[in-house]
């Protein structure tokens, strides 16, 4: 009997272990990619895994969010479980949410923690459809050793930005760097145009694209004015490739040392802080530039949120990760190492996330009344709204169309697309 019982208790054990191992799940996450996104969405995903006794596999999807959104349509309409938990911009809630389950059963009230405003981005119905993760704003980045090597100071208005970038690129090809470009941003034709085309247009004081009441508010000489504003700087100030830049095409000429400024979202400062960074130090940190004396400054709000499929077959389990990765805790380790602006307003009077992003508390003006794209008032229809846009942009600024022509139209085919305000 006695030899028995250690063979009893391993065979217990055994038994225990394998039940353990049977009811384990695999969850599947979409993540983006850009900058260190992958990177810390995998290491969250894999340390919620370690504690819960589960697995987490990371389902790769584009980049672009035109094209992850119409990855996620397909995924979503056809009712398929093959995600578990979607990363959502901020702009999607009210196209996907009927896809998603209501986390409130789960959220034991923390999203009281969070940005008021990113809870009710993520709200549809009364329904809480997804859970703030990261918050953004664009913002001006530039370089301080070469600002100061001329002379000059941080624009103040997109008019001195122009002459500001034109003077140093000049002075810096002159001087033997060939490749020095005054200004880099986001213009090739997807949501990220729409981002910065709307900052453009807001700081002159053109709207925002819709109004709050449903009214197209696109056509009118701010929007114009903005819209040639910024056609004049490619090809002078901005390379033509601009024109088919996104955020990492945008970063890569910046972060090699080949820009003055750069127009981008938070994560790309702990890349330009990297050791092996050529601008390591030389990067300062400034709102958008206003639309001349009498204008405002104008950051479009962006950000992600993670949402739970209702398809999902371990919808418990999904939640729960959500509640994890979207945590104080993880969202500390994200502004730490990649500078993902926390949706947790505690977080920034942190003192290890102020310290390594200082622009975090000296901005955060920027981010509290950053300007929202219309996805609310426009709900379904966002995404046609958004592609409208950013097209009648993209050919101004590739001069195929003059900007009064292009706006005209525009406002034509938001009026057809929104029914004179029946967006619903």
């Amino acid at each position: 009997m006695m030899q028995r019982r250690p063979m009893l208790a391993l065979a217990a054990a055994g038994f225990l272990f394998a039940t353990a191992a049977a009811n384990a799940a695999t969850l599947k996450i979409s993540c983006g990619a850009v900058g260190q996104e992958l990177e810390l969405c995998k290491s969250a995903a894999e340390a919620w895994a370690k504690k819960a006794g589960h697995t987490v596999e990371v389902v790769s999807t584009p980049n672009d969010a035109s094209e992850r959104l119409a990855l996620y349509q397909q995924v979503l309409g056809s009712q398929s479980d093959k995600i578990d938990v979607f990363q959502v911009d901020v702009v999607w809630p009210g196209i996907l949410g009927s896809h998603f389950l209501d986390l409130k059963p789960f959220s034991k009230g923390v999203e009281k923690t969070h940005f008021p405003s990113m809870v009710a981005n993520g709200s549809v119905q009364g329904r809480l459809v997804a859970m703030p993760w990261f918050i953004d704003a664009g913002l001006l980045y530039y370089r301080k050793d070469l600002l100061e090597k001329h002379g000059l100071k941080v624009p103040v208005t997109w008019e001195q930005l122009t002459d500001t970038a034109q003077k140093i690129q000049s002075a810096e090809r002159a001087a033997g760097n060939d490749k020095m470009w005054g200004y880099v941003w986001q213009g090739r034709a997807y949501e990220g145009l729409t981002c910065n085309a709307l900052e453009w247009v807001s700081s002159y004081g053109g709207g925002t694209i819709v109004d709050s009441a449903g009214k197209v508010s696109v056509k009118n000489p701010a929007t114009t004015k903005a819209l040639a504003m910024a056609a004049s700087w490619v090809g002078t100030i901005s390379p033509t490739a601009v024109l088919n830049y996104a955020e990492e095409e945008s970063r890569g000429v910046f972060q090699a040392g080949n820009a003055v400024f750069m127009r981008n979202w938070p994560y790309a400062w702990s890349l330009a802080q990297r050791d092996d960074s050529p601008i390591k130090n030389k990067v300062g940190v400034a709102v958008l530039p206003k639309g001349g004396d009498a204008g405002s400054n104008a950051a479009a709000l962006g950000g992600q949120q993670l949402a739970v499929s209702k398809y999902s077959k371990n919808a418990a389990l999904a939640a729960d990760l959500v509640m994890y990765m979207t945590s104080a805790e993880v969202q500390k380790e994200r502004a730490l190492k990649g500078s993902f602006n926390p949706t947790v307003a505690t977080l920034y009077q942190d003192k290890d996330v102020v310290a390594a992003n200082p622009f975090m508390s000296q901005l955060a003006g920027t981010f509290a009344s950053a300007v929202p794209r219309p996805a609310t008032v426009t709900a379904s229809r966002y995404n046609q709204v958004s592609n409208e846009f950013w097209n009648a942009a993209h050919e101004v600024l590739s001069r195929s169309a003059k900007p009064e022509e292009a706006v005209a139209k525009l406002d034509q085919r938001l009026n057809q697309i929104g029914r004179g305000g029946r967006w619903n």
